[in-house]
C-alpha cells in the first residue's frame, strides 16, 4: 500500500485525477453491488416468511384458560359463559388473523427489500459500464 501511495505522489495532476476517479468508480460500484446483494437476501427472507409464517400462537388450552380465568371478573361480577364450540371458533379466528398479519408484514418487508435492489441497480450498472469503457480506452 505504501508503494502505491508513493507511485500516486509521483504522478502528474492529470494522472492523479484519473487514479482518484477510478477509485471513486470502483468504490461506488462496490457499495451499490453490496446494496443489491443485501436487498436480494432480504427479499428472499421476506418471501420465506410469507410462504411459511413463523408466528407464535398459544395453544388452545392456554387460550381457553385465559378466557375462563379472566382477572377482570374476579369481583363476583357475572361473566358471560361461552360454549366450547364458540371458544374454539374464536381461537381459530385468532390463529388465522395472526397468520394473516404475519403474511402482511412479510409482504411489506418484501416490497421494502425490492427498494434495496431497484434503486442501486441502475447506479451499479452505470458505473460498471463506465469502468469497462475506461479500461477499453487505456
Amino acid at each position: 500500500m505504501i508503494v502505491v501511495g508513493k507511485q500516486v505522489i509521483n504522478l502528474n495532476d492529470e494522472e492523479r485525477d484519473d487514479v482518484i476517479r477510478q477509485v471513486y468508480h470502483y468504490a461506488v460500484a462496490f457499495i451499490t453491488l453490496v446494496m443489491v446483494i443485501g436487498g436480494g437476501v432480504f427479499a428472499f427472507m421476506a418471501v420465506a416468511d410469507y410462504v411459511s409464517p413463523g408466528t407464535y400462537t398459544e395453544t388452545y388450552e392456554e387460550f381457553k384458560n385465559m378466557r375462563e380465568y379472566n382477572p377482570k371478573f374476579e369481583n363476583n361480577e357475572e361473566k358471560e359463559e361461552i360454549s366450547e364450540e364458540e371458544l374454539k371458533r374464536q381461537y381459530d379466528v385468532m390463529v388465522e388473523q395472526r397468520i394473516e398479519n404475519e403474511k402482511q408484514r412479510a409482504l411489506n418487508s418484501f416490497v421494502k427489500s425490492l427498494g434495496w435492489i431497484i434503486i442501486p441497480l441502475p447506479i451499479f450498472i452505470f458505473f460498471q459500464r463506465r469502468i469497462s469503457r475506461e479500461k477499453g480506452t487505456k
